[in-house]
Formats: C-alpha cells, structure tokens, sequence
C-alpha cells in the first residue's frame, strides 16, 4: 500500500530548482499563498500535491491542490496558478498534516475533498476512482460538461488552453525522486514496512536453510 508524505526541511543544493516558495495565484490573478511543501508517494516520489500558505486569509492556514490542477504562471516567472478561487477553497475540508502519519485517516481525507471537487465545479470530473485528478482523455472528454456544471453555479467557464506546469516542475520532481530514498528513510511508517519486510525475508531464509 502506497504510503504519503511530505518533504519537510529536505532542501535540493540548487535553491533555483525548488518549488517551494513560489506564489500561488487563482482565477482573476487572485493571489493564494505560496507553495509550503508537497505531499509525494513514498514508493515511487511522484507528487500528488502541494501544500499551500495562505499567509492567514484561511483559517486552517493551508490548503492542498492536486498536482495536476497546477500549471506555470503565464504572468508571473517562476510562479504557478490554479483553477480556483479563495471562496472555492474555503469549502474544501480542512488540511491537517498529521493526517498523513495515518494511511487510513489519510484515505478519509482523500475521500472527503475528492468528492468536493466532483459536487462543486472546480474541476467536475466524477470519472475518476482512486485519483482526484483525471487522466488525460478524462479531462478532454468532459470538456462540455465541465463548462456546463461551472456556469451553472456562476463561475468562469473560460476555454484558455493549461499551459502545463513548465520545466521547473519537471526539474524538481527528477530532484525529489533522485533524494525519495533519503527522505523516505526518515519516516517512520516506512522504516517500519521495511523492518518488517526484512523480518519476513529473514524467517523465509532461514525456513529455507531448514
């Protein structure tokens, strides 16, 4: 089962190649935050969200986004925006990081603001099954009704194109999965998984030997 965590004080030698710290703008060129850390599988480094800083305008302070809802800011260098706006955020149940010490309390978490971004139009993709952000043929797709659900409830139903997340994206994500290894051995649910894991290997071993 796959285990999720964050980076914390992890840093990369290049400052220039770390996300974190970048602004974060919604719909409108509304400013969010800036990007505090990002949630990643243990088991493969691939991200699946950002945490973001409100600075203190929500008042459980952060905020995740999937990390397909982002894409490079297209007026601000270095900086990234999202289909979102603060009212928007403001609904979505509240983020706590001890939530990711639990697999199970995590899952909930998943489960709860899943089903917000299918109820309201944020993104409406109730395509998808374990993930909150579609694949490409869902998102394509879903288009029309997409822009549907938005107007309906008054929100933009622009058709600009997603620039994508640019190669700054890109860089950090190589970065974090070259580093998983070494972030991954702080944590403590994975030290255990592997402790057992070598337990288990051992008594097949020594069964063996028998």
């Amino acid at each position: 089962m796959a285990h999720y965590g964050i980076l914390r004080e992890t840093r990369f030698t290049e400052a220039a190649e770390d996300i974190r710290g970048s602004h974060l703008y919604g719909l409108n060129d509304e400013k969010l935050g800036k990007i505090d850390d990002v949630i990643f599988d243990h088991s493969t480094g691939v991200i699946g969200y950002v945490v973001v800083d409100t600075g203190g305008w929500l008042t459980t302070k952060k905020f995740v986004v999937p990390a397909d809802g982002l894409r490079a800011s297209t007026k601000h260098n270095d900086d990234f925006e999202v289909s979102l706006t603060k009212k928007q955020i403001e609904t979505f149940p509240p983020y706590q990081e001890s939530d990711l010490d639990s697999d199970q309390r995590w899952a909930d978490y998943e489960g709860r603001y899943r089903s917000k971004w299918v109820s309201d139009p944020v993104i409406h993709r109730a395509e998808t099954d374990r993930n909150i952000t579609p694949t490409t043929e869902q998102s394509t797709g879903n288009i029309v009704s997409e822009r549907a659900a938005a107007a309906a409830h008054g929100y933009s139903t622009g058709s600009r194109v997603p620039v994508g997340t640019g190669g700054r994206w890109d860089t950090f994500q190589s970065r974090l999965r070259e580093r998983r290894k070494e972030v991954v051995a702080q944590c403590n649910t994975c030290a255990g998984e592997s402790a057992q894991k070598r337990g288990s290997e051992s008594v097949d071993t020594l069964r063996k030997a028998v």
